[in-house]
């Protein structure tokens, strides 16, 4: 289908939304589906619940809802979800607090709002999220605040559903001169939330203080419409139409609001706490909004120190928002923002990205003075590694440490920029992990905020992270040398398994060709096993452990293979890649290869392409950069 009959089915499908009836018909609505009276926080809930809840492990949940933008803030994202949201929607006290979103720049404030920005208008457009107000009205209002007063306690016996605030001076009015007071007359229509039509979403950046007008927040009166209406208080001289006012039904995102006048945040204490706010001369005007903002730690902390602010402190609730400390959840932060800029056609080869993450993250970590942990072992263990001599416990005890670490370091938008840099000053399609170090370098002399003492740390983490690819790039060569690698692989691990299972049990094994008894393959064992750091005094629990797993795996009517057991495969993975380090070496060196070099060098460089994600560029400088790593 066109782009021109995609419009067409777009019209038709908006249209099959349209509703418009009475009260009496509303009411009916509301007996076959009571929900569709939630509030804004129970929608908000709601709205994120509907994409689905998934398991991390230790009992702990996954959002769905989030999981496509936000990476590495599980934990951020769970509390968010649990401590605010889900208690909001049972209507308990955490409704009335505004919630602040706190953390470094680029690290997914911004992200989180517009997604439940987003969330909310795809929401309403659905059974489940289906949103009415009282026809005509500028605030979008809940039509339940057409009961009185004296009636919702009948009405909460018949339907079960609680009514929150009252009807606004201007639909008063209405209900007398429209609807003669017949309630059960007054139209009502289905509307569907819009940040960009101000319907039930709305957005609030503070700009000068002494021109900015309170009007923006809480509408403003229509001076032209006096002389028709003859007061300054009748409602219909009054333009509905601040932020507050648009965002009803829904929620609104307060931009830098702990840079705001004091004026415009004192209005916001009567809105979370008794859910209205005073505007113009008529009563308090109730409002059903969810109140996001977000800051930098350094302005939260300047807020809470002004003993002024105490009364609007006590009403925030203040949700740390980090930066992302796992490496594999930061390169997908990276593809991200790639795949949404001009540079996502250029190559990029494979661990540029990676490198630039184990940069980053080491940059937001802060030394633990755990015994044994270095920065490396931390970055591993955090990105859910097996670090030997350590186990989850360890993880979590290391997490605990710091309540502030995430909070600084390197942002996201730093290393694209660097990256986008490395491509222009090349001027190619491709670059590689070496050129977004050397780029990433280069930037700390530019990056204003950078102390003096913070970037000799930082030119060493790119250190760190250079070494880190040089094992990756040389296991990526290596790899790509070995012809049919799963298969010698599994070969050499059958072999280990019979020699193990063979010393375990103190039997021979039988030579295939001559059919003689030997013992098991000591050498062969322990070329594996020191591939991993085991020691002597340790390969004899290694080996019983490894019988052990076989066994559990043959209980369950499983096969035990390659990829059963981590360490084996990467003790076999190094035990390859040590016999074959010489060929390698040779290989890529050698500047003038005979014709079976350049074949081999030829076949290695097709395997890189196919099968590992480079381009004919990358695979050649790959292999420059590891022959002259080998003859280092």
């Amino acid at each position: 289908m066109d782009i021109l009959g995609k419009l067409q089915q777009h019209r038709q499908e908006e249209k099959q939304l349209v509703w418009e009836g009475t009260f009496a018909e509303y009411l009916e609505i509301l007996r076959e589906r009571p929900e569709v009276a939630q509030s804004a926080h129970s929608r908000v809930y709601n709205m994120i619940k509907s994409h689905g809840i998934g398991e991390r492990g230790d009992s702990k949940k996954q959002f769905k809802f989030f999981s496509d933008q936000i990476f590495g803030l599980e934990d951020s994202v769970e509390r968010l979800v649990e401590e605010y949201f889900h208690p909001s929607a049972k209507r308990l006290d955490v409704k009335k607090r505004i919630l602040l979103l706190m953390g470094p720049v680029s690290g997914g404030k911004s992200t989180i709002v517009t997604m439940l920005k987003r969330g909310l208008e795809a929401y309403s457009r659905t059974d489940e999220g289906a949103v009415y107000s009282i026809k005509g009205c500028p605030m979008h209002e809940d039509p339940l605040h057409l009961i009185p007063h004296n009636l919702r306690e009948d009405f909460y016996r018949d339907y079960g559903i609680r009514i929150e605030g009252s009807l606004s001076p201007l639909n008063v009015m209405r209900l007398e001169q429209e609807y003669d007071g017949r309630i059960e007359d007054m139209m009502i229509e289905r509307i569907f939330l819009s940040e960009d039509k101000r319907v039930g979403i709305g957005t609030f950046s503070p700009s000068d203080p002494k021109s900015q007008d309170i009007a923006d927040l809480t509408g403003s009166i229509d001076f032209s419409t006096i002389a028709e209406f003859g007061s300054e208080s009748d409602p219909r001289a009054y333009r509905f139409d601040g932020e507050l006012n648009k965002a009803n039904r829904g929620m609104m995102e307060f931009q830098e609001m702990l840079k705001c006048d004091e004026k415009f945040l004192w209005h916001l204490l009567s809105l979370t706490q008794e859910g209205n706010f005073k505007a113009g001369r008529f009563a308090l005007i109730s409002a059903d909004e969810l109140i996001v903002a977000h800051t930098n730690e350094a302005e939260y902390k300047s807020f809470i120190s002004n003993k002024k602010n105490e009364a609007l402190h006590s009403r925030i609730i203040v949700m740390p928002i980090p930066y992302n400390l796992k490496v594999t959840e930061e390169e997908k932060i990276y593809e991200k923002m790639i795949n949404q800029s001009d540079i996502a056609d250029i190559h990029i080869a494979p661990h540029a990205l990676r490198v630039a993450a184990i940069f980053s993250v080491l940059t937001r970590m802060k030394e633990s003075s755990k015994q044994g942990v270095d920065y490396v072992k931390k970055m591993r263990l955090y990105d859910g590694e097996n670090v030997e001599g350590f186990n989850s416990a360890d993880v979590e005890e290391l997490q605990k440490e710091f309540n502030d670490e995430g909070m600084s370091g390197i942002d996201p938008r730093y290393v694209i920029n660097r990256i986008s840099s490395a491509i222009i000053r090349k001027d190619i399609s491709a670059i590689n992990p070496l050129d977004v170090l050397r780029s990433l370098k280069d930037g700390l002399d530019q990056h204003a905020s950078i102390s003096k003492e913070d970037r000799e740390k930082y030119i060493n983490f790119i250190s760190v992270a250079r070494k880190e690819y040089d094992d990756l790039a040389k296991k990526e060569v290596q790899k790509a040398f070995v012809y049919s690698y799963e298969e010698s692989a599994k070969t050499l691990m059958e072999n280990y398994l019979d020699n193990v299972e063979a010393y375990c049990n103190k039997n021979k094994l039988r030579d295939p060709l001559t059919g003689d008894e030997m013992n098991p393959d000591e050498k062969l064992m322990r070329s594996i096993e020191e591939q991993i750091g085991i020691s002597e005094n340790a390969k004899k629990a290694f080996r019983e452990e490894i019988l052990i797993r076989i066994s559990a795996y043959a209980r369950k009517g499983k096969k035990f293979d390659y990829n059963s057991h981590e360490r084996l495969r990467e003790a076999i993975q190094k035990k390859l890649f040590a016999d074959l380090k010489d060929v390698v070496k040779i290989t890529t060196s050698t500047k003038t290869p005979d014709e079976s070099q350049l074949k081999k060098v030829n076949e290695v460089i097709a395997r890189l392409i196919d099968e590992h994600g480079y381009n004919s560029i990358s695979a050649n400088e790959l292999l420059r950069y590891v022959g002259s790593l080998l003859n280092r």
